[in-house]
């Protein structure tokens, strides 16, 4: 059986293996879709007779809080993959499990949030600021329910590849990392936008 070339080495027309060319492709999708809904939100709060601060709306605090979580989710998927490079797949699978548990707090943070403003009777119908505001924080929620998703499945089935193919493994969770991270620096400027401005 012929194993598709460029899994594991760089191809020389782009210097990079196949799964992170096509990770940054996909990830060249995903800015065009946060930059039009924040060009959107420009348009809309430029041109509105009242907008207002989020910080009357929103708890910041608890964006805050959100924001370390992310952060710190960031730091513990480095750690993983540097722990398979290091060889040491326990430390890796601390560090993802962390990943996880980092990334599930954040859900759980923000559906008490959510859960908040519906009691107050704050639906995006309600007005055009809390219209933006779910879209983008619902939106980025499902992004990172997908990383929940594939960073579950390298931690449990998908680390039988550990085994077989350590370095295509390797490949794998540094390709999760960089769509982590994107999903993290989509926080970090959804984060002063919404909640600070």
């Amino acid at each position: 059986m012929e194993i598709m070339p460029y899994i594991v080495e760089e191809r020389k027309d782009t210097g990079l293996f196949n799964a992170k060319l096509g990770i940054w492709l996909f990830l060249s999708s995903e800015v065009m879709l946060f930059g039009a809904l924040f060009s959107a939100y420009v348009l809309l709060r430029t041109g509105a007779a009242h907008w207002p601060h989020g910080s009357s709306i929103l708890n910041v605090p608890i964006g805050a809080f959100n924001t370390v979580v992310l952060i710190a989710s960031s730091v513990s998927m480095v750690f993983a993959w540097a722990a398979l490079k290091e060889n040491k797949f326990g430390k890796f699978k601390l560090n993802l499990g962390i990943t996880i548990l980092l990334a599930l707090t954040f859900l759980v943070v923000k559906s008490f949030e959510y859960g908040t403003k519906f009691e107050h009777h704050m639906y995006p119908r309600t007005s055009t600021f809390l219209a933006i505001y779910f879209t983008l924080t619902a939106l980025h929620a499902l992004h990172v329910i997908g990383g929940i998703i594939v960073n579950s499945y390298f931690w449990g089935p998908g680390a039988k590849m550990w085994q077989a193919d350590p370095a295509r493994f390797t490949n794998r969770i540094e390709i999760a990392g960089i769509y982590w991270h994107f999903v993290d620096l989509v926080w970090i400027f959804l984060f002063p936008v919404l909640y600070l401005l």
